[in-house]
């Protein structure tokens, strides 16, 4: 919400609470729609004009928008508890934050590494060693996904309820139409390509710590499992929860503390 927006005497309470979250919205030549953002800065961002904070980029899950998790959580005390830059990206939807083979005109990856990472990283006084990504659902595979193609970018990442094996529910959600697949001769390859499961080796070459987490009661629990057995035979540093719940907003709200918190002793940890 932007601070423009607070004009009233009676709402200057309200706008001192808010003034460290922004709304930033990026025209690209790479998605069809501008992409609104939201940026959630912590409490102390303006005290030292040159710290550097640490980042994390929270992406949605399938028919959400960069106010998912806002809507599941309060993003700004999570800013201020944790010293965390938060990034909510808006996913479009259904974009499974992915360049579409069969959509030109769907191009996520592309937007997210060359339009809205620099742009972040040029706005805010951003640690560029310490960038980490994590999401919910769509976002959970989102958050791998992107992570497995250009892990030097970030310093760890992870999912919570994510969608790691794509041929789980390739006919529903839209993936086979972003994955142009017409057939099953040529599902396993397309699949094996997008999905996180198939990009396993790209993790464990990274050599980073992740963290995966799921509701006990989640249909996507055996993806889950299955990932978790995929990383320990490629030796990935897995952190692996499984605590009681759903694929609902009362167990991402209970499950995103987990992330931050693993990210954070990542950054008292050091490099």
């Amino acid at each position: 919400m932007k601070r423009s927006l607070f004009f009233l005497p009676a709402l200057i309470a309200i706008s001192l609470i808010l003034k460290a979250q922004h709304q930033q919205i990026l025209k690209s030549p790479h998605i069809t729609v501008a992409d609104t953002v939201w940026v959630f800065t912590p409490s102390d961002y303006s005290k030292d004009p040159a710290k550097q904070f640490p980042m994390v980029y929270l992406m949605h899950g399938w028919m959400g928008s960069y106010h998912q998790w806002n809507d599941i959580t309060s993003c700004q005390s999570l800013a201020d508890r944790y010293g965390f830059i938060l990034v909510c990206p808006d996913g479009l939807t259904d974009s499974w934050y992915i360049n579409s083979p069969a959509i030109k005109e769907s191009q996520y990856t592309d937007f997210f590494f060359l339009d809205l990472f620099p742009f972040i990283a040029k706005n805010y006084r951003i640690d560029p060693g310490n960038v980490f990504i994590t999401g919910l659902s769509m976002g959970g595979h989102g958050a791998l996904y992107l992570f497995a193609q250009k892990p030097g970018l970030f310093r760890s990442a992870g999912s919570l309820s994510g969608v790691l094996d794509l041929s789980f529910c390739r006919t529903e959600y839209r993936i086979d139409d972003y994955l142009g697949i017409k057939n099953k001769k040529s599902a396993d390859k397309i699949l094996n390509r997008y999905a996180v499961s198939g990009n396993i080796k790209k993790i464990a070459a990274a050599g980073k710590k992740i963290i995966v987490s799921c509701g006990s009661s989640d249909p996507f629990l055996k993806l889950n499992d299955h990932f978790k057995k995929q990383c320990d035979a490629k030796n990935i540093d897995i952190t692996y929860l499984i605590t009681p719940g759903g694929h609902d907003y009362p167990y991402w709200k209970s499950a995103i503390g987990a992330h931050l918190e693993f990210f954070r002793r990542i950054v008292g940890a050091g490099h």
